[in-house]
């Protein structure tokens, strides 16, 4: 929302409610419902298990005979580096969680006065609110409760993110998620925080980074539930700002300052990724294009010119490069996010995020892609072998872990409720993409072909830099400072798409060829694009879309000046509108031989993943005829 849109959020309004907040910090009682009974008696100190009759905000009463967990937060915080005196981390820690706490009860206060639900909440004390009206004012205090605790998130996030360091936590939870009144809803939210600290803080830093996973878990969780929420207007028609602490708060988003925390890897260098030619040149075009995403507009000039690839696949038999690839582009865009003091994130979803616990898959990996598309940050989300993660619909042999991993990345990737911003992208990569649920597969935008070296030069030069200089070997008659030159090597990559390689597609393109000549317009190519589809019914619409999104990027497949991302006032921190004349004069422009290539390009890949699933179920067919053989003559033996 534009700044000239906000409110100020009145300082003496968050002061007001500071002992209130303190109060809430410094113990309460709570009887978690949402999380399971086994997992919540893991971490009160203090536990009762006492009947509840209490009266919700609303007028409905919750009775049950449950555990109640006695949450002394202030106390925990205290004792998480085992030290009798009070860290900087834990005064810094509790001062925090007192103002995002008192930022939330007042944004929650301007919510019910915008509604109507403070008018609503008098009348139901007073027991004079209609009957016709218990569901208005259940949906109004949901709105409210929901609004705390998307502030205590966000807020919490936002004034940690400058004291976080290195470490993360991978699996801080967020599921206590109560809106019987903002009061019970932050309740849920500190004891919720109180069993992550528990778990993982054992020192300064696990402190902090506890709370800022606990914090971007909660923010995505209230988000997702809030998007659905009636009435949800009311906190999300208005934008606040708190001047203090330079917090925007607009709606259910975060707020657009943030920490991306450095990427555990060891980055790689272009020159030392060999061969890959095509794969290499449009990782480095990738690097460059997410950095010229503005945090003004949280729009990037590529998505809206075209050519942005929010997802993409790398596959390749093992040892061809695809981690090398990996650690060279985000090498780039660190480097490029340093230049322009932009936060950067990566993450990867590994094996690791695959739980026996029903729900868990899918929780990670909401994490994951949450974490990515994070508008505060330039994010790289990778999913390195793919096909042992997210398993293929129909698929007996796939876990139920893998089947929640493959709904949530169909639905981030390409749902009904995606917004690509252009901040972030993702790569799949795998061994065995013909592995790989089909839908699922058809989400990547661009596909990259990771062969490894190929020709002389590449294993010469291979070889060179696996050596190292710690020898006295000769390197003989070839020049390995000269190289080869990249856009050359593009381009004749490129040239070698003018005719498809399957011998399948060659056919259909010989045909359509045969009677409509060189295909040179519109209505040619869509006639071979149509031959191709009967032949294969996997080709969609959104293979097309798949293409026509790779032909805009040929179209931005420019070299970008240099001192575009060495100087951040060139290009990086220019205006919005002055990237998009800046980009307009080098665009390049589409001819008909762009299009057939990459029909060829896509087309070859996906009959290359079908010939390998094919060959892959006859060969195990094959071998099982053979094992059944085999048995019957023993069995005739008697063996």
């Amino acid at each position: 929302m534009d700044a000239r849109n906000e409110m100020e959020l009145p300082e003496d309004a968050i002061r007001r409610h500071y002992r209130q907040a303190l109060s809430l910090l410094s113990g309460f009682e709570h009887a978690p419902r949402l999380v399971r009974a086994a997992e919540s008696g893991t971490v009160g100190d203090d536990a009762l298990t006492r009947p509840t009759g209490r009266q919700s905000a609303t007028g409905f009463a919750h009775g049950a005979t449950t555990r109640t967990d006695r949450v002394r937060l202030l106390e925990r915080i205290e004792n998480a580096g085992g030290d009798d005196l009070l860290t900087p981390a834990a005064a810094t820690m509790a001062r925090v969680l007192r103002r995002a706490t008192a930022i939330a009860l007042a944004v929650a206060d301007e919510v019910a006065a915008r509604s109507g639900a403070a008018t609503l909440k008098r009348r139901n004390t007073e027991h004079h609110l209609p009957h016709d009206r218990h569901d208005d004012f259940a949906q109004l205090v949901a709105v409210e409760s929901l609004a705390a605790l998307s502030v205590l998130a966000n807020a919490t996030a936002f004034l940690l993110s400058e004291h976080a360091g290195a470490r993360s936590v991978a699996d801080a939870s967020a599921d206590e998620i109560l809106t019987d009144s903002p009061i019970v809803a932050l309740q849920g939210a500190l004891w919720e925080l109180d069993r992550n600290l528990a778990q993982h803080a054992k020192d300064d830093d696990s402190l902090i980074a506890t709370a800022m996973a606990w914090a971007e878990s909660l923010s995505a969780a209230v988000s997702a539930q809030g998007e659905q929420a009636p009435m949800a207007r009311a906190f999300t028609g208005a934008a606040w700002r708190v001047a203090a602490d330079d917090l925007p708060i607009a709606g259910f988003a975060p707020p657009t300052r943030a920490k991306g925390g450095p990427a555990a890897m060891e980055f790689k260098r272009p020159e030392e990724v060999i061969g890959n030619t095509i794969a290499k040149h449009q990782s480095m075009r990738l690097a460059r294009m997410l950095v010229a995403y503005d945090f003004d507009r949280m729009m990037n000039p590529f998505v809206e010119l075209g050519g942005f690839a929010f997802t993409f696949l790398g596959d390749g038999r093992p040892g061809t490069g695809k981690t090398t690839l990996i650690q060279m582009m985000a090498g780039l865009i660190h480097d490029y996010c340093g230049v322009a003091g932009y936060p950067f994130r990566y993450r990867n979803l590994s094996v690791d995020n695959v739980d026996s616990y029903q729900g868990k898959s899918g929780q990670n990996a909401r994490a994951f892609v949450n974490a990515i598309i994070d508008p505060r940050v330039i994010g790289f989300g990778t999913i390195d072998d793919i096909d042992q993660i997210a398993g293929r619909r129909g698929d007996r042999q796939s876990s139920s872990g893998q089947q929640e991993i493959t709904a949530v990345l169909m639905e981030a990737f390409a749902g009904a409720s995606t917004v690509v911003r252009g901040n972030a992208t993702f790569g799949m990569f795998s061994n065995h993409a013909e592995n790989i649920d089909d839908a699922l597969r058809q989400r990547a935008g661009a596909r990259l072909l990771i062969e490894g070296p190929r020709t002389q030069a590449d294993y010469i030069e291979i070889l060179g830099l696996l050596m190292g200089r710690r020898h006295d070997i000769p390197f003989g008659s070839h020049d390995a400072s000269r190289g080869r030159v990249l856009q050359q090597a593009v381009s004749d990559s490129y040239a070698g798409h003018a005719r498809p390689e399957a011998p399948a597609i060659s056919a259909i393109f010989a045909d359509v060829s045969y009677r409509h000549g060189p295909l040179q317009n519109i209505s040619d190519l869509g006639s071979y694009l149509f031959a191709i589809a009967q032949a294969d019914p996997r080709f969609t619409g959104r293979a097309i879309k798949n293409i026509t999104d790779a032909v805009k990027a040929r179209a931005m497949d420019f070299d970008m000046p240099d001192d575009w991302f060495d100087r951040p006032g060139t290009f990086l921190h220019q205006p919005y509108q002055r990237k998009i004349d800046m980009i307009e004069e080098l665009r390049r422009p589409i001819t008909p031989e762009m299009v057939l290539q990459e029909i060829n390009r896509y087309a070859d890949s996906e009959w290359r993943y079908s010939e390998s699933a094919d060959e892959t179920a006859i060969t195990d067919t094959v071998r099982g005829m053979q094992r059944m053989a085999e048995a019957k003559r023993r069995f005739e033996r008697g063996d």
